[in-house]
């Protein structure tokens, strides 16, 4: 569960969020509003990444103020450009570094990162170079790294903006089928059209706040 309290975000001596109460309990969850509107921060008030000026986030019952370091064990977040999160020189060695607190064997911490490979398609690539993937194999990647920690929550900031049609469709695939509740923020209407809920931030505010079909359709006109 996350909640958000009359939150406003003061960035630069300018209200970047204000005003903001929501529950969201919902599974899929998108974010979407013209550049500036406020979204990316939006994003990271959702594992203490960001603090409000004013107002109160909880996450899993937590407040960010006070548990930002707890929230982030169990809050994962994946950003628009795989290479900021990509650290290690293979895909395999890359993983691995995500576990690197957890105290687990060398043994397990392999079958762990073979697993997660496994499953999303990365398998055939673990001694690869991980800067030397394609677009659409880096952002595996990056959700791989985050993945393999098994977080309750995930949340994603334009995981498609640098990804051709073929490689979008993939990771929308993905999204679809974790288990976890996901908060998606993206321009890609599509990738949202499946959602559970849409909300819609312009200049700061909730402005539309639904399922897909009404408030991607809010969006469509204030963009026009």
């Amino acid at each position: 569960m996350i909640e958000l309290k009359d939150v406003r975000v003061r960035l630069a001596e300018r209200d970047v969020l204000d005003g903001l109460t929501l529950t969201l309990p919902e599974r899929r969850i998108g974010v979407v509003g013209a550049n500036g509107s406020g979204k990316s921060t939006f994003a990271r008030l959702l594992n203490g990444l960001a603090l409000p000026a004013s107002g109160s986030v909880r996450v899993l019952g937590m407040d960010t103020r006070r548990e930002a370091a707890k929230i982030r064990r169990r809050v994962g977040f994946v950003f628009t450009d795989p290479d900021a999160q990509i650290v290690m020189p293979t895909v395999a060695e890359d993983v691995a570094f995500s576990l690197r607190r957890k105290g687990l064997s060398k043994a397990e911490v392999n079958e762990l990162v073979t697993d997660v490979l496994s499953r999303y398609g990365l398998a055939g690539h673990a001694d690869h170079p991980a800067h030397q993937l394609s677009g659409g194999q880096k952002q595996l990647l990056a959700l791989c790294s985050v993945l393999v920690l098994e977080p309750d929550i995930l949340v994603m900031d334009e995981p498609t903006t640098l990804l051709d049609l073929r490689n979008s469709r993939q990771v929308a695939r993905v999204i679809a089928e974790l288990p976890q509740q996901v908060v998606v923020v993206s321009h890609d209407l599509e990738l949202l059209a499946g959602f559970d809920r849409v909300l819609v931030l312009d200049q700061g505010k909730l402005v539309a706040d639904g399922p897909p079909a009404s408030a991607l359709a809010c969006y469509r006109e204030l963009m026009a």
